[in-house]
């Protein structure tokens, strides 16, 4: 069953062509992933698709019914609502049944609307509704459901949006970069959450992991043009490398084929027959095959790193807190000569304050920090680099270097540089502030790399960049002779890049394991098990203790059983002193006929009371005179 269908739709920005003619359709229970490289237009089409911006020429065209929700790249909501408001602001049966109920709450006395407000929970299943939105906040990590939104920043604004759309399940979902601002374990909940969705995926993401196991559908988007393949990312990448082939192969047919028709029309004299219009006719068509380009990942980053000398960086006995918090406890590391290693922990635990202690931006609690002096630190950072307002991208590139130094003694320009990192020159001269986020974050790590350092840190630099580029700055980063640190949410990237792991456990403890992301993975599996098994155990001894406990005769009373026996007699005269009352009350033919059944309700009451706490006094008397 067909939910949307895109036809023609074509979008230019002044005389820059973005895509021409795209025509698609998304089928019921699909889930697309559109790739493409920064800069093609892949969240242009998505606002395009929900009505947020609009095309040259073209429609888009939903089913009947359909709702649909988008997860835009930054959100905007009315600050003055809560987390729980903004959740429940779509429109749906459930979300009506809940803010009844809560309105009902507010007002006890109305005692027709609460029963109304119960009717509406019971008959549209709103508890359960209430449940999974409890769910998925704590699986986000949204503690606080009462804080106002305006005060969040733009990572739990994103959180919320993305709690928002799975809460709600709308027929379509279109998410834009989900995985950002999200941590490894909320990525692998996010996954499992998708793929077992019944909704309708479009999405952004240049996580290849959460490709490969969400999407049966990929998009490419490719010289303003659109390529559809029916599977994952590891079909994508295979069938994608055979069009390119056949296409390779087309074109250099077609080569070899216009030599003998640009022979034959040079030797042909100007009148011509009808035959030989056609055949010049064909030769145009020919001339466009051959002339084709197979589109290749031309990013080419050549830099020349300083030399590194033996002494690198050195961690003596590193301690980092804020007041009584304790970040890093008493951390000792020694740096070698091109270590590759990967940061890893939830948001809070110390990870960007240890880069930040590295690079001599703050400083340890206690203990030392010893940089060697031919260290040159290059880092990127997730905030960015802050670019001049009206600054233009050949300028921001320009005021670092004129020239870059390469290997072997070769230099390169500013502009020649820009090119090698896919800025065609019809952008040198664009505001920077006019780049897309992908393409600001590439020129970001230009800036980074133009400097030749030969100690990287990289804070986040998968985010916003797409597919093709993390491919070719993991084949730099892995011969980058220089040393190493990545912190990244990017699963794929941290497998192929990193020997060993920092894992930052919470309460200053950082754990040093041996291996990519994914034998941390297995790390925290094993400890899990074994705190398992472990609770396992220390159960069974507890029932094997209570069970010798109950078996092992008692001698006397225990402590607290005395505190119990002394309060019995009291509380056995207090209640038959109550016994009495009821009775002279309801003899005394003063109350009416409601407090009459009150008072022989509670007298049938206070009897049992009697007859358990004497039945316990006797128990305990018979333990007392052992």
């Amino acid at each position: 069953m067909n939910y949307l269908s895109v036809e023609n739709l074509t979008k230019s920005f002044g005389e820059r062509v973005i895509f021409k003619d795209l025509t698609f359709g998304v089928d019921r229970g699909d889930k697309v992933a559109i790739v493409a490289k920064n800069g093609t237009g892949k969240s242009t089409m998505l606002k395009i698709i929900c009505g947020l911006d609009s095309a040259d020429s073209g429609r888009v065209v939903f089913r009947n019914d359909i709702r649909v929700d988008y997860l835009q790249q930054a959100e905007n909501f009315d600050p003055d609502k809560t987390i729980l408001e903004e959740v429940l602001s779509a429109e749906t049966q459930e979300t009506r049944a809940i803010r009844d109920y809560q309105k009902a709450l507010e007002n006890p006395d109305d005692h027709g609307a609460f029963e109304r407000a119960t009717d509406l929970m019971n008959n549209t299943g709103a508890w359960d509704y209430d449940v999974k939105i409890s769910t998925i906040l704590a699986q986000l990590k949204i503690e606080d459901r009462s804080q106002k939104t305006g005060t969040l920043s733009g990572g739990q604004k994103k959180r919320v949006a993305l709690a928002k759309i799975l809460i709600n399940e709308p027929d379509i979902m279109i998410l834009d970069e989900p995985t950002n601002h999200l941590d490894l374990d909320m990525i692998e909940w996010l996954e499992a959450e998708l793929s077992k969705s019944k909704s309708t995926i479009i999405m952004v993401t240049h996580d290849r992991y959460f490709l490969e196991v969400v999407c049966n559908t990929i998009f490419e988007m490719e010289d303003k043009t659109l390529y559809r393949y029916n599977g994952n990312f590891s079909y994508y990448l295979e069938k994608k490398a055979e069009r390119e082939e056949m296409l390779q192969s087309t074109i250099s047919k077609a080569k070899n084929l216009m030599r003998t028709e640009l022979e034959w029309i040079r030797r042909q004299p100007k009148a011509r027959g009808t035959k030989q219009k056609a055949r010049t006719d064909a030769f145009v068509g020919l001339k466009e095959t051959a002339t084709q380009k197979v589109q290749k990942d031309e990013l080419d980053i050549e830099v020349q790193m300083n030399r590194l000398g033996s002494k690198i960086v050195e961690l003596h006995h590193v301690g980092k807190q804020f007041d009584d918090k304790v970040l890093i406890n008493d951390f000792d590391y020694i740096f070698k000569r091109g270590e590759k290693v990967g940061i890893v922990g939830n948001n809070g635990t110390g990870k960007s304050t240890l880069l930040n202690m590295i690079v001599g931006k703050e400083q340890p609690t206690r203990g030392r920090i010893e940089v060697g002096e031919t260290v040159v630190f290059g880092y990127y950072h997730q905030d960015g680099m802050k670019f001049k307002e009206g600054q233009r991208v050949v300028d921001a590139i320009k005021e670092i270097a004129e020239f870059i130094p390469l290997s072997k003694g070769r230099t390169m320009s500013a502009t020649q540089f820009l090119e090698k990192f896919l800025f065609q020159k019809d952008l040198h001269y664009n505001m920077i502030e006019k780049l897309s986020g992908g393409e600001k974050k590439r020129l970001y790590l230009m800036t980074i790399l133009m400097k030749n350092p030969n100690f990287l840190i990289l804070d986040e630099p998968t985010n916003d960049l797409d597919i093709f580029v993390l491919s070719v700055l993991e084949d730099y980063l892995i011969e980058f002779g220089g040393c190493l640190i990545v912190v990244s949410h990017d699963r794929y990237f941290m497998d192929k890049l990193v020997e060993h792991t920092f894992y930052f456990k919470g309460n200053g403890e950082i754990k040093d394991i041996f291996g990519n992301y994914t034998a941390y993975r297995t790390y925290l599996k094993e400890q899990e098990k074994a705190e398992k098994e472990g609770e396992k155990q220390r159960e069974k001894e507890r029932t094997i203790q209570k069970q010798a406990e109950a078996a092992k005769p008692k001698t006397k009373l225990s402590y607290k059983e005395k505190i119990e026996f002394e309060s019995l007699e009291k509380e056995i005269h207090q209640l038959q002193d109550e016994k009495k009352q009821l009775g002279e009350k309801m003899i005394a033919g003063s109350a009416s006929g409601d407090e009459i059944t009150r008072l022989s309700v509670r007298l049938a009451e206070v009897e049992n009371l009697i007859d358990a706490k004497e039945l316990r006094w006797l128990e305990l008397s018979e333990m007392e005179n052992l």
